[in-house]
This record gives C-alpha cells, sequence and structure tokens, in this order.
C-alpha cells in the first residue's frame, strides 16, 4: 500500500458569495490548488467533488463534473477526468478528502483531487436555506428521533424543546453541553472562552469570514440562541470552497527537491459512522480517534496543532476530550489555561474554526487541512503559531445518527522535511 502524502491544498475566503456560482468557486480553488502544488492539472488523473447544497440550486446529480466541465473541456484538467460525487453533510470535505487518500494508497492513481464547493445561502429563498439543515436528520422516521430526543432529555433532566425555527443540529448539540456542565462542572464561560479564542484567531486569517474579535463578556452577552449557547458561540452560514491534492510516493519521488520537501504525510485518515447511543455514552469523535491513534502510530501527545469542529464552541470542548487531547471532562480548564491559544502549548483552530473562519458544509474539512499544511510547512503568515509544528491533527464530523454525527472524520499530517 502507497503512502499518501498532501501535496498541494488552497481555500477560498469563506463568507457569503450570493454572486458566485459552483463553477466559479470550483474554478479558483482547483487553480489554485494545482499552483500550490506546482504540477500541471493533466497530472491528476481522479477526483472526489465534495458538496451537499447543489440540490436546493437546481442540480441535483453529477455535481462536479458540472462545476469542472469548463476545465476539462479547455485542458486545464484532462477531458475525461473521472469525477466522484459524495455527500455527508458536514463531513463532506473530509469523505472527499478519505476517499482520494484511500485511491492513492490503493495504488489505482498517482495524484487524486479531493474538492468540496458550497453555496448555503438561498437569497431568494430561505425556506431552502433551512431544509439544506434539515436534511443532516432522518426526514422519513422523524418519530424515531424526537421521540428518543425526548426519552434523553428528560432521563438526564437537561431538557429538550426544539424550535421549528432553529437548526435542530443546536438543540442537540445544546443537550449535550447542558449534560456536561451538569456532570462535569463546565460553565458557559468556559463556552465564551472558546468562541472569544476562535473570533481573535480569525482576525489574522485573509480566509476567514468573521475578522473581529469578541471578548469573552461579549460572547456571553450576545443574543441567547438556545441555552447555554449565545450567536458567538454558533458556526455562521457560509460560501467558500477548498481543494486538496493528494499523491503517491512514486508521484513525489518525481518531484523537485523543494516541491518534496512542502508535502505532508497523511499518517491517519480514519472514518468512522455513528450510531444510536445514549447521551452519557462517548460519541463517535472518541471511536474515530482510537482507530486513527492505533493506525498512525501516534498518540495525543504527539500533535502539536489541531483544527477540530467547531460547529458550536462545546463542539471543541468536548472533541479535545475525546480525541485524547485532555482529560474527560477537562476541556474547560484547557481552555481556561490558555494551551489552546494561538500562542499556547496546543493551539486548537487558530485558524478561527468554523464559528469565525465559516462552514461551508462541503468545503469545511477540505479547509481544515488547508489551515493545517499552511502551518506544517511555516507558511502561515500572521496566523503561524510558533514552535515550529510537525504533527497536526483534524476532526470533522457531520449529520446526526440519534445523538451522534452520522460521520467522522480525523486525519493525522506530518512534516517530515
Amino acid at each position: 500500500m502507497s503512502t499518501a502524502w498532501v501535496l498541494g491544498t488552497a481555500s477560498s475566503v469563506f463568507q457569503k458569495w450570493p454572486d458566485r456560482g459552483f463553477r466559479d468557486l470550483a474554478e479558483e480553488v482547483t487553480s489554485a490548488v494545482l499552483a500550490d502544488a506546482g504540477i500541471d492539472g493533466e497530472q491528476v488523473e481522479h477526483a472526489v467533488f465534495g458538496n451537499c447544497a447543489m440540490g436546493a440550486h437546481g442540480q441535483d446529480n453529477i455535481r462536479g463534473q458540472v462545476a469542472l466541465t469548463a476545465m476539462m473541456r479547455d485542458g486545464r484538467l484532462p477531458a475525461r477526468l473521472p469525477i466522484v460525487n459524495v455527500e455527508a453533510g458536514c463531513a463532506t470535505g473530509s469523505a472527499a478528502l478519505h476517499a482520494a487518500v484511500m485511491a492513492v494508497r490503493a495504488g489505482e492513481v498517482d495524484v487524486a483531487l479531493a474538492l468540496g464547493v458550497e453555496k448555503t445561502l438561498v437569497p431568494d429563498d430561505p425556506v431552502k436555506t433551512f431544509k439544506l439543515f434539515q436534511g443532516g436528520i432522518d426526514q422519513h422516521h422523524k418519530a424515531e428521533w424526537r421521540a428518543f430526543f425526548a426519552e434523553q432529555g428528560a432521563a438526564f433532566g437537561v431538557g429538550w424543546q426544539p424550535h421549528p425555527h432553529r437548526v435542530l443540529f443546536l438543540d442537540v448539540h445544546a443537550m449535550q453541553a447542558r449534560h456536561h456542565m451538569a456532570t462535569h462542572g463546565t460553565t458557559a464561560e468556559h463556552l465564551a472562552r472558546i468562541a472569544s479564542k476562535n473570533h481573535g484567531n480569525a482576525v489574522h486569517n485573509p480566509r476567514a469570514q468573521y475578522r473581529f474579535d469578541v471578548s469573552v463578556e461579549a460572547a456571553l452577552a450576545d443574543k441567547p440562541v438556545v441555552a447555554p449557547f449565545t450567536r458567538a458561540m454558533c458556526s455562521p452560514l457560509s460560501d467558500g470552497a477548498a481543494a486538496v491534492l493528494v499523491c503517491s510516493d512514486r508521484f513525489r519521488v518525481g518531484l523537485a527537491q523543494q516541491q518534496r520537501d512542502r508535502c505532508l504525510k497523511v499518517r491517519a485518515s480514519v472514518l468512522v459512522g455513528g450510531a444510536w447511543r445514549r447521551l452519557d455514552e462517548d460519541n463517535v469523535v472518541a471511536h474515530a480517534a482510537a482507530k486513527a491513534w492505533t493506525r498512525s502510530g501516534l498518540t495525543p501527545d504527539d500533535v502539536d496543532i489541531a483544527e477540530v469542529h467547531d460547529a458550536t464552541s462545546y463542539c471543541e470542548l468536548q472533541a479535545t476530550e475525546l480525541l485524547g487531547l485532555c482529560a474527560r471532562g477537562g476541556g474547560g480548564r484547557l481552555v481556561e489555561s490558555g494551551a489552546t491559544a494561538r500562542d499556547g502549548r496546543l493551539p486548537v483552530n487558530p485558524s478561527g474554526g468554523l464559528v469565525s473562519k465559516g462552514h461551508p458544509l462541503g468545503a469545511t474539512g477540505l479547509g481544515m487541512v488547508d489551515e493545517l499544511t499552511r502551518q506544517l510547512r511555516g507558511e502561515a503568515g500572521d496566523l503561524q503559531v510558533s514552535g515550529s509544528p510537525r504533527i497536526g491533527l483534524q476532526q470533522n464530523a457531520g449529520g446526526l445518527i440519534g445523538l451522534d454525527e452520522a460521520l467522522c472524520h480525523v486525519g493525522l499530517f506530518e512534516r517530515v522535511s
């Protein structure tokens, strides 16, 4: 089995792009990732296209083919490039990356492109925008999860009162946050500290949607969403695109020395599916992390920097615990200590995370890898963390199966030069 390498990465600015189409965004990051890798588009042998929302914009099928056809027609990409379309909710970009990594590791291709493009905003139809997020949970058997959520809320004394005009994911994360607070003494201030940290990080990120500071006090006092979350603790609606080129050992050895030195070794790319579980049981992040540590031969102590899926600030706190970056119940104390700050011993979401960089569903996971790659190469500019990080961790999850994310990816990447 071939080792897989991150050869190049790229990301658009994450923001609302009402006047840009899927093709435009796809072409931007595809051209940019080829330039970053220093290769010609004709060398790409396989593409995996991640997207959730094109159906709401009138394109239900062959989404990647539609987005990339102009590049294939004029020779910027091979005319008969096979494009596989994937969708996995908020984990879509990571699912695309995993498929590209597997194609390379299997020896089927030497260069694979993972591309995620998203437009979550439907400017003339807010109902369609809302429905994009409803699709992240079973719409055919609603009674099952409605009863389950109510049962879990009552059993653990944390309540369950969803609102028809609120994205359900926020209520599910909030219920878990309330349980964590009751069990471990976590506070709303801990969540506000995470939100403040990530907003502050994004000030320095030219690809971020929100580039303004938010103090801990302002995060606590922001518009309430669902207890214990305020608006500053929740990710926004975002459009954007990101791409990663993956190559084999065989391809890498033929590159110029400078190109080889910029490649990152993929130590792990792990996908694990969600399962119905109780509120007090580990979620899918813990299971994906365990598999990633086993497959990579690494431990949490080896990690120098992490980008994790903070769809809400609680999600970051939970992830640091379940990934093994701190003790169970210790996520609040970890952020309070300053360890996860951009200048701390273990920077978490130095990009600004989802709450501030943005969350364009199908592009999010690939955008995380782009941010990690810049850091591990020492090319992050004003965002660069200290200490010359060598091992980067990415965690991205999406959809809901009961209380569990439907799919979770954990990636581990190493600078070897």
